[in-house]
């Protein structure tokens, strides 16, 4: 064995133990070395993935399927990093070259099922997941992804059984507590309160804290305990936002530099003939999935999923060369882009998925942060944006745990920051109202619940769409939903959520201040 086969295995061997730097260290020797071998490559660009070296990741596993395209493996770890990057087009290009390869491995089976979760295509997902908790039926993280791909395509039951088979695995897994206790309504004959206070005892970490507490608060609340539940809801918010850092400081300056560079006078631009996208934009858990259900169960409309495309594009043409996809010199970066070249750039990257029907819609709600620029750039794109009752929408946000790969959230850890946070949404709105005025249709989430056909006639005349009767049976959709929601909008309309905010009133008095304070009625 000479000195490069030696270190090959030492690479490798790094890589497996999950020592990154070591790894990547040893990985670029090596290309020094031997430049054109592909495990050389894929073991340089998969710790450098790991070590959030993402563009060095990219270049090194791009060249490692070129020199052994043969390897799934390796094409499954490159349509990792460009989902990483939010290259959702080509990341699909990626994952089913290596699916067409008939991968046996399971962790490439599950890599694949999770690049295609990400880009909403649920059915190539569960065919992945489902194979690779075959192969491997004692693997908790397999149980737990398969579980989730049932409950975005609504098989509660199935997702009942996968949860409980990744909990009988790894007893502590929280994300499964959380997601089981979600998944249902608990009642006094069936719950998981003494199982989850038990594990509570023990759990030494935040990440354990933060999910056994929020699902102890769902189903508490179940339950009709709103004091117990609250608790438990504050504490394991507390648990999920130590260590990030959040300063609302931060959102105060975006959404300064957002109304600066969009003033009055300057929203009309030629931009993108194209009339496919619908928006539909607002607070996360103002019914955003509602109204994506109800428009893309009309007959000519897709639903594309909470899309991230719009904001990768603008940040790309703008050449902003900060980490975040949208910041203050992001938006500076972005007052003189090429709006219709943008706008034909923003479809582009949506298909394969959106070329099936004659409209389709993006319901990422953090979408209202981008709004002039999407005027400019679609000026012929509806939006829909989704108001609710201030202290509903504030307390939504705040029982929900979004995504944590992502700082648009990061607000939602504490209750009073959310607060801050709709403010800033709601001042937001009015200078699009008042820039380009009747240019959004405001819909309120109780309307819907009113008055459902009279609100739904309204959203499809603001579309140019047809009447169609499908759309009052939104419940019977089959199509996925990978939202907070899944579970709600599979089920026909009810009043339980309006006015939610009053079952917590006395512990809900600092924020009605707050939001009072600064001219919010609530």
């Amino acid at each position: 064995m000479n000195e490069a086969q030696r270190l090959y295995a030492d690479a490798v061997d790094a890589l497996n133990r999950r020592q990154w730097q070591a790894a990547r260290a040893m990985g670029l020797r090596l290309i020094a070395m031997v430049p054109d071998h592909g495990g050389v490559h894929f073991v340089a660009g998969v710790a450098s993935l790991q070590l959030q070296q993402l563009p060095e990741g990219i270049r090194h596993l791009q060249r490692a399927v070129h020199l052994s395209p043969k390897r799934p493996d390796y094409a499954a770890q490159f349509a990792r990093a460009l989902a990483m990057a939010r290259l959702t087009r080509e990341a699909l290009v990626a994952a089913d070259a290596a699916s067409a390869m008939a991968p046996g491995d399971p962790a490439t089976l599950d890599t694949l099922g999770v690049v295609y979760t990400q880009a909403n295509e649920h059915a190539k997902a569960i065919a992945l997941f489902e194979q690779a908790a075959r192969k491997v039926p004692a693997h908790a993280a397999y149980r737990f992804n398969l579980g989730t791909s049932y409950t975005f395509l609504g098989d509660l039951e199935q997702a009942e059984r996968e949860y409980e088979a990744c909990l009988a695995l790894e007893p502590g897994h929280g994300k499964a507590h959380l997601a089981l206790a979600q998944l249902r309504k608990a009642t006094p004959d069936a719950n998981h309160v003494a199982r989850l206070q038990g594990l509570l005892v023990d759990a030494g970490d935040a990440a354990a804290r933060m999910y056994l507490n929020l699902a102890l608060a769902k189903e508490q609340e179940d339950l009709g305990d709103d004091a117990r539940a609250f608790a438990h809801l504050t504490a394991g918010k507390a648990a999920g936002g130590e260590g990030r850092g959040y300063r609302a400081e931060r959102d105060v300056a975006l959404f300064a530099a957002i109304e600066q560079a969009t003033p009055a006078g300057t929203m009309s631009a030629p931009g993108s003939a194209s009339e496919e996208p619908i928006f539909v934009i607002g607070m996360p858990r103002s019914g955003t999935t509602l109204v994506d259900r109800i428009l893309s169960s009309h007959p000519l409309v897709h639903s594309a999923g909470e899309l991230q495309n719009f904001g990768v594009v603008l940040k790309r043409a703008s050449r902003s060369r900060t980490p975040e996809l949208l910041d203050v010199d992001t938006v500076r970066s972005a007052a003189s882009l090429y709006w219709r070249q943008l706008g034909d750039a923003y479809v582009a990257s949506t298909r394969p998925a959106t070329a099936g029907k004659p409209r389709f819609v993006d319901k990422l709600p953090h979408n209202f942060l981008y709004a002039g620029f999407i005027a400019r750039a679609l000026p012929n794109a509806r939006i829909i944006c989704l108001r609710r009752n201030p202290m509903d929408t504030c307390l939504g946000n705040f029982r929900q745990l979004f995504a944590q790969s992502t700082p648009y959230y990061d607000y939602s850890f504490d209750l009073l920051d959310t607060g801050r946070y709709y403010i800033l949404f709601d001042r937001l709105m009015t200078h699009w109202r008042n820039t380009m005025p009747g240019r959004i249709l405001e819909i309120d989430y109780e309307s819907i619940v009113e008055d459902q056909e009279g609100t739904t006639r309204r959203l499809l005349a603001h579309c140019g769409l047809d009447w169609d009767e499908a759309c009052m049976r939104f419940n019977d959709n089959a199509a996925p939903v990978a939202t907070a929601s899944a579970v709600q909008v599979r089920q026909p309309l009810h009043r339980d959520a309006l006015q939610r905010w009053k079952r917590y009133e006395p512990q809900l008095v600092e924020l009605k201040m707050l939001l009072e304070a600064a001219g919010v009625v609530v």
